[in-house]
């Protein structure tokens, strides 16, 4: 399909965006802007971050205005992935993720016994409009925003004139055809325990693949980045996801809550097809997942 294809580096992970049309240079910094905005009010990585504010202590306010449609997105879809997960997704998991040692200095050395997540009602209320939070809260908001931010570049590709393009960013892949003929991409699902093999293919006409593995972001015997806010503990039972969605926020954020909950629980809440492979080695899939698998 690819005309135009464009490599960088961005929030910490590698990007690879194809174009059937040329992508023009205002289109790139268009891109990168769009990017740089969201870092500015996202990231648990920057101290001059939007959200670095609620880790400073109790806080009622809503977000700039350049970034409510995203706190509206967010906020809303982790609500949800809260509730069907049973309080295992939450934005508020960055405290536990720094004291397993996967903080903004990357020390990757953990600081003591897992620290549970505070349980949302407890501590803070979302109104659509305004967070107000009872205490410093560290947000996190990695297990959706990487998606959340490849739906954003695509709107920018669309606003651009782009109809036709692939977005991939390490794991979270949103393709849209456009106007013409099909071009439907075959894309291996990578073994999580041996980055040579995959374990199926998924085949994505129109819309998001994402997936999550504990082998991603791993920086000890145990140690990952997909944490039960209920516990503070790493997961154990479930190696990797992968789940097709209409919109990558979508995707990204059902990758992690399969780790919790099984795939009839997240039907119910939205519009989705999953796999999943346990640490076992064996594999389950929805009825409905677009592909096939080779175990």
């Amino acid at each position: 399909m690819s005309e135009t294809t464009l490599r960088f580096d961005a929030i910490g992970t590698g990007w690879e965006l194809d174009t059937v049309l040329p992508l023009e240079p205002d289109t790139a910094e268009a891109v990168a802007a769009r990017i740089d905005r969201f870092d500015r009010t996202w990231s648990r990585f920057r101290s001059d971050a939007f959200v670095a504010r609620f880790a400073q202590g109790p806080v009622s306010t809503a977000f700039p205005d350049d970034a409510r449609d995203d706190a509206i997105a967010l906020f809303d879809t982790y609500r949800r992935l809260h509730d069907v997960t049973g309080g295992a997704m939450t934005p508020f998991i960055g405290a536990s993720l720094e004291r397993l040692g996967y903080d903004a200095a990357y020390t990757l050395v953990p600081q003591g016994p897992a620290l549970a997540a505070p349980a949302w009602d407890d501590v803070a209320r979302w109104d659509g409009e305004v967070l107000e939070t009872d205490r410093p809260l560290v947000i996190d908001i990695g297990a959706a925003g990487k998606g959340r931010l490849v739906d954003l570049v695509g709107d920018v590709l669309v606003e651009h004139g782009h109809e036709a393009f692939t977005i991939d960013a390490s794991g979270d892949l949103r393709h849209e055809h456009g106007s013409g003929a099909p071009e439907p991409l075959r894309i291996a699902l990578e073994h999580p325990y041996d980055p040579r093999k995959a374990i199926g293919v998924a085949t994505i006409e129109s819309g998001a693949l994402c997936a999550s593995a504990v082998n991603r972001r791993a920086w000890g015997e145990g140690l990952h980045h997909v944490i039960d806010g209920r516990t503070g503990e790493p997961t154990a039972t479930v190696a990797a996801t992968w789940v097709t969605a209409g919109q990558a926020m979508v995707a990204d954020g059902l990758a992690t809550a399969l780790f919790f909950t099984d795939h009839e629980s997240l039907s119910g809440a939205f519009a989705c097809e999953s796999v999943r492979m346990f640490t076992s080695g064996l594999t389950d899939r929805s009825a409905g997942f677009p592909g096939e698998l080779f175990t």
